[in-house]
Order: C-alpha cells, then structure tokens, then sequence
C-alpha cells in the first residue's frame, strides 16, 4: 500500500457539496492499495502510522504521536499514488482493481482505527473534494513494499 500522510489543523472531504468526513487536529491520509497488496499491509501500514512520532512534544521536537495527542485521522481513497510516470499521461495499471481496492482501503481504516486513532472517511470511487490546513508542513510517504 502507498500513502501520503499530512499533518493537520484540520481537514476535510465533500461529496457534491456534502460533506462526509472530517478531523480537526491529526493526520489526513491519502491511501492506495497497490496490485499484490494484502491485509497484513494494511495492518502493517496502519500500525506504522498510528505510531509515527510526527507532532511536537513540549520541547517543539517531533516527538509525539497522533495517539500521543489525542488526534485523529481523514482517511481518503486515492488510486493516483499509483501513477506511473514513464511519460506524459500517468498510468494506474498497477493499483488494486476496485474491488480489492475498496476491501483493502477499507480495512485500512479500521486497522488505523483499532490502533486507537479517531477515523473519518471519503466515498471509495466518489469525486471528492478535499480541504485542509496542514500544520508544519509535514508530507510524509510510505510505501508497505519500501519497509
């Protein structure tokens, strides 16, 4: 699985105007199941976030979790991280097909949360639109398959 994670005051996702999920304080987190993908990256992925010491202590050091602050976390489907980039126009061929892409996106989400983190969610497949503050910046990468 690959996920970009951003530290933020707030963030949140509409659909046609609605808005359906949202967190103050936290992380928003866009993930992506990739082909090959299983429910131990899930898992792995969710463990490894939930304990990521991103966020200042008293000290100003990143040093604290989002458990650590009492965050939360805007969990957000988004096939594009699995962009191959060779030419001009990306190709997705390597993201999970939409099934297992939801199933996996899905479990993610409740891993993260069983980790003790607060979750709100997009629509899986929806036109989304997503609004934050990040906070620092801080923008991280994972990838389950780099470690």
């Amino acid at each position: 699985m690959r996920a970009v994670l951003q530290r933020v005051s707030r963030a949140q996702v509409s659909v046609a105007g609605e808005v359906v999920g949202r967190c103050g304080p936290g992380l928003m987190i866009l993930i992506c199941a990739m082909q090959g993908d299983s429910d131990e990256a899930a898992a792995k992925v969710a463990a490894k976030i939930a304990k990521m010491r991103i966020f200042k202590d008293d000290q100003g050091k990143m040093n604290l979790s989002v458990r650590d602050v009492g965050g939360s976390a805007l969990v957000i489907s988004q096939f594009t991280l699995a962009a191959d980039l060779r030419g001009n126009r990306p190709g997705f061929s390597t993201a999970a097909a939409p099934e297992e892409g939801k199933r996996l996106y899905e479990l993610f989400a409740a891993h993260l949360a069983a980790e003790g983190v607060p979750v709100e969610t997009g629509i899986f497949g929806a036109d989304m639109a997503v609004e934050l503050v990040n906070d620092g910046p801080v923008t991280i990468w994972i990838d389950s398959e780099a470690g």
